[in-house]
């Protein structure tokens, strides 16, 4: 029996010597990683450049995926109606495509691309008022085809095609609007209620041949950098003026009145003498952000969209909104029924009406809730991860990262939030990618992401 003295110089003893063992594997592990320091496992090649890849997800049946397999399948494929994960558009693959060049309307889609030499842009889709352009069928040179299942060539009036560039397309509910280098803006599509800028005419046919003429807008400013479409049509210039064009029913165009000429006229209210950086609008309500980060907003709030400045259902010019408490705002989008801002310290904040995006107990809000950062992926892993854009459809949400990590939520319509399950979204949650996303374009039930890839 030890005594009490030998049996704590005896557990002294064990611990030293337990400690000299730790320190020396310790000392082990070291010289191993140091050996292991010249060991560089290599798996792309030095100085290598990243492929840009399109990936395509949500409803196939109208064909604005652009995949024909899915709406004519091989033998043993079976049919696609919808795609609930992201899938390669491999079409681009042989067509260079523009970065950032997509835009998604009500079933169909806008590629902006290059084939060969030569600058293009395509559309598969719904094209029932030939809003990607006519394509004659086959038996009937008067009668355009209403379903394009696979992306295909747009013939585009250009005087100087050689030199003339699509810089950027918009598409809305049954019309395309796109901007030019040098020749200023085109649209194609329905027109009636003058959302595609020209005079509306009466009976028009827009599936036929003689109906279908991609014509220029006029009365627009030479200085056009954006265009967003809904139900109706904005165009952003360079000194940030907004000017619109259609029916606006619901105050979407913010002039306050019918425009019975149906030509793009300047929009004001609280925004004249504001410079504006950016607009957004999938429907019809509208929110601009100005260069000093203010928020405005105009249209439908019949979904508490602008219910912070207004008791009425709707309101016709812009206002500002008092969203300060949001920080500095970065970009701003609005859905069919919410709406959403992006602050420059890249915070989401939501409200509305719907899956806002806090679960299930937060159905509607008034006023701005942030989402908690941790939901993007903003946790002690990856510290520093910061959300970068943010874009949505009519009832769901994308948000993308600058570590090109894309989250969705929101009304899962044909799986375009592209999670591989058939049920709503409450929260953020990962969209599984094989690679790196750098932009998302949102339609109604359909996405883009371009992305890049070094395999």
């Amino acid at each position: 029996m030890l005594c009490r003295r030998c049996l704590l110089s005896t557990t002294i003893k064990d611990f030293l010597r337990i400690q000299k063992r730790c320190m020396k594997n310790s000392k082990k592990k070291a010289n191993i990683i140091e050996e292991r320091k010249d060991q560089v496992f290599q798996y792309v090649r030095e100085n290598a450049k990243p492929t840009e890849r399109l990936y395509v997800w949500g409803c196939a049946t109208t064909g604005s995926l652009g995949v024909a397999s899915y709406l004519k399948p091989a033998k043993g494929q079976r049919l696609m109606h919808c795609m609930r994960r992201p899938a390669r558009l491999k079409f681009f693959d042989d067509n260079d495509i523009k970065v950032n060049g997509a835009a998604c309307g009500y079933g169909f889609t806008i590629f902006l691309g290059k084939k060969g030499k030569e600058h293009c842009v395509f559309g598969t889709g719904i094209n029932t008022n030939s809003q990607i352009g006519f394509h004659r069928l086959p038996h009937d040179k008067e009668k355009g085809i209403d379903y394009i299942i696979q992306p295909a060539k747009i013939a585009l009036p250009f005087d100087n095609p050689d030199t003339t560039r699509v810089t950027q397309a918009a598409c809305g509910r049954a019309h395309t609007i796109l901007l030019t280098n040098n020749e200023g803006v085109y649209s194609m599509g329905n027109n009636a209620y003058g959302q595609c800028g020209r005079r509306i005419v009466e009976g028009e046919i827009y599936s036929s041949r003689q109906s279908s003429q991609i014509q220029r807008i006029q009365d627009l400013p030479t200085n056009i950098v954006k265009v967003v479409c809904g139900q109706d049509t904005l165009f952003l210039t360079k000194t940030g003026e907004v000017y619109s064009c259609g029916l606006g029913a619901d105050g979407q165009t913010g002039l306050g009145h019918y425009d019975s000429e149906h030509r793009p006229t300047l929009v004001q209210g609280d925004l004249q003498g504001v410079k504006v950086k950016d607009i957004g609008g999938a429907v019809d309500c509208v929110l601009a952000v100005s260069e000093n980060g203010d928020l405005f907003g105009w249209g439908n709030s019949e979904y508490n969209q602008l219910s912070m400045i207004t008791d009425t259902t709707q309101v016709n010019v812009p206002r500002h909104l008092p969203v300060d408490r949001c920080g500095r705002i970065r970009k701003a989008v609005a859905g069919g029924s919410m709406c959403a801002v992006l602050t420059e310290k890249g915070h989401v904040y939501v409200w509305g009406y719907g899956l806002l995006g806090k679960g299930p107990n937060l159905e509607s809000s008034n006023i701005p809730e942030k989402i908690p950062a941790a939901l993007f992926g903003q946790h002690d892993i990856d510290a520093y991860s910061k959300l970068v854009d943010i874009t949505c459809g009519i009832g769901h949400f994308m948000a993308l990262t600058d570590s090109g990590n894309l989250y969705s939520w929101g009304k899962n319509r044909s799986g375009c939030l592209g999670l591989y399950i058939q049920r709503d979204q409450f929260y953020p949650l990962k969209v599984s990618m094989p690679a790196e996303t750098h932009a998302i374009v949102c339609g109604v039930d359909h996405n883009v992401a371009f992305c890049r890839s070094f395999a």
